[in-house]
């Protein structure tokens, strides 16, 4: 398993109207490196966000879609996604106060 420092966790949030929905709950969702396991996101939201506390942390990895152009077939890259559970008392996510 690879060395990953808590900054290299978290790679952009997801911004989706289902995520969105999320946020009154005080869930986020982020997509993660994929070698990145629970204890890992958990550290690297409440380091990289002041005043977070996480309550719980699921993950979902997602193979590549195939794709073809002409006779060439491939496929996209695989991707993790983790939703995080906020505490009651932490502090909100200040990425998604202006959406």
């Amino acid at each position: 398993m690879a060395d990953i420092k808590y900054y290299d966790v978290i790679l952009k949030p997801v911004i989706t109207e289902q995520s969105m929905s999320g946020m009154s709950e005080k869930k986020y969702t982020f997509l993660v490196h994929p070698d990145a396991n629970k204890s890992q996101i958990k550290e690297a939201v409440e380091k990289m966000f002041d005043g977070a506390k996480v309550k719980k942390v699921n993950t979902v990895n997602t193979d590549g879609k195939t794709r073809r152009r002409g006779r060439t077939v491939g496929q996209t890259a695989k991707t993790k996604k983790a939703i995080v559970w906020l505490t009651e008392e932490s502090k909100e996510i200040e990425i998604y106060s202006g959406l």
